[in-house]
């Protein structure tokens, strides 16, 4: 599979990694032992770029790929997150910390989750707004100096706090949402990170699942799915979004390659620091996704994809207006 440097500190890792997050809740039932299965398939097929976070389970997640990686924690770039913070006794109550005690203490919970003495990448996942960002980055960047990080990445940041941070530690990774229906990074963070060397990490490059075509109504998602609350997968919305899925239908089947193959090798295309880490818990989608990195894209294609699914063409936002407030920021 494809590399490229992960930013400028010395990451080097697949262009197309793994997204962790699905394994363990938000998109319905899982099954630890089918994960696990997905995760070594996933190094077998050469993916060597793993995403997950403390706020997954909470908890678990971090320990589901701790332990699936085992040996080959050695051979693979390993990200996660801190900084929103849950009780696992009330996980749906949510709130945001920042500060330097808090970056410290959550590293140490995740290497131990992890089972490993680094965190090749560790980002703040989201802004703490009542803390400086120069503090909380200058804390990471402690990190670093320790030996406990190799880099450090932002989560869902705007332009002008990713320039504040980037002053104070180098950053290597912005990760956000970024798919042909979510082009909102088009505005300026991609800019951003081109001017400032940092790598650019798609998330949700799939949509959340809705571009692969695999979800044609409401009731395709399973009791507890989150998405059963997003407002893009809400009446009107939901129907004027497959628009733009049998769009990609159509171009996908004249190029050869299923609709998930060709939202992916659009992401990429966008970039030579971007990377994208689409989630997924089934065997069948992973080696999808990972063929998606031989779909090669004219520049004649990539105009035709321009004009099937144009910046804001999706309808809805991102997230519920509450959770929206926390992003970008």
């Amino acid at each position: 599979m494809r590399t490229s440097a992960l930013g400028k500190q010395g990451l080097i890792t697949t262009r197309i990694g793994l997204g962790c997050m699905g394994m363990s809740e938000f998109y319905g039932v899982t099954d630890d032992t089918t994960s696990i299965k997905v995760i070594h398939r996933a190094l077998d097929l050469g993916v060597r770029f793993f995403d997950t976070s403390d706020m997954y389970g909470p908890y678990t997640n971090e320990m589901l790929l701790g332990n699936a990686l085992g040996e080959k924690r050695k051979h693979v770039t390993l990200a996660t997150k801190f900084g929103i913070v849950r009780d696992p006794a009330n996980p749906g109550v949510r709130a945001y910390n920042g500060k330097p005690a808090y970056v410290k203490s959550s590293c140490e919970g995740s290497l131990k989750r992890l089972r490993t003495d680094v965190i090749d990448l560790y980002y703040l996942h989201r802004v703490d707004q009542s803390t400086p960002i120069e503090e909380t980055v200058g804390a990471m960047g402690e990190l670093v100096k320790e030996g406990k990080v190799r880099a450090i990445g932002l989560s869902e940041a705007s332009s002008a706090t990713i320039r504040r941070a980037h002053a104070t530690f180098p950053i290597s990774a912005l990760q956000t949402e970024y798919s042909l229906w979510s082009r909102d990074p088009e505005d300026d963070l991609l800019d951003t990170c081109r001017e400032l060397g940092i790598s650019f990490v798609a998330y949700s490059p799939l949509g959340r699942g809705f571009l692969t075509g695999q979800i044609r109504k409401f009731e395709d998602f399973e009791p507890g799915d989150f998405r059963r609350h997003n407002p893009r997968f809400q009446g009107e919305n939901f129907q004027r979004n497959l628009e733009l899925v049998r769009r990609l239908e159509t171009f996908a089947a004249q190029k050869g390659c299923t609709p998930s193959q060709l939202a992916l090798a659009w992401v990429l295309a966008q970039g030579h620091n971007i990377f994208a880490i689409p989630g997924t818990k089934k065997l069948k989608y992973l080696e999808e996704n990972t063929a998606a990195d031989s779909v090669q894209l004219t520049a004649a294609e990539l105009k035709e994809l321009d004009l099937l699914a144009p910046k804001g063409f999706a309808a809805g936002t991102r997230y519920p207006e509450a959770v929206m407030k926390f992003v970008n920021v």
